[in-house]
């Protein structure tokens, strides 16, 4: 998932300081999803790897809130409904981990990803939510659970 995250941010600009292309985590994923109310989902296609989206508790927030993480698919798997069935697993975890609520952060220029997010019931909020650490992003979604 490194090399995706990788190639996929600097597609929208996403490659400098406060964004998640930096977060340490992207070298270790399976171990920053193994811990208790985190998930993270693969897609794969032909034995590729193609995708993929996780959740995980919203770092400095409110413990019922759920932050959608690193959730990025290379262009082979856009446009399949890939993003919609993992937003689903993604939820359902969510749900099922005991959150109330899902927030996520994103960056204008993600048109495509903005709509998938409203499509689903996510509303847009005027402010960023817990401590992330992604400055670069611009535009925060709150769905409730």
């Amino acid at each position: 998932m490194a090399r995706i995250i990788r190639a996929v941010m600097p597609e929208f600009g996403a490659c400098g300081d406060g964004f998640a292309i930096n977060d340490p985590e992207v070298d270790w994923m399976s171990r920053a999803y193994s811990e208790p109310r985190h998930a993270y989902f693969v897609l794969e296609r032909d034995g590729n790897l193609i995708g993929g989206g996780g959740m995980a508790p919203l770092a400095g927030g409110d413990p019922f809130v759920c932050e959608l993480r690193k959730m990025y698919f290379l262009p082979e798997a856009r446009g399949l409904g890939a993003g919609a069935a993992m937003m689903t697993v993604c939820l359902d975890a969510a749900r099922n981990a005991g959150f109330h609520q899902c927030y996520l952060e994103t960056l204008s220029g993600m048109d495509a990803a903005m709509r998938l997010y409203e499509r689903t019931g996510f509303r847009r909020i005027d402010h960023a939510l817990g401590a992330t650490g992604h400055g670069g992003c611009d535009s925060f979604y709150l769905l409730d659970l």
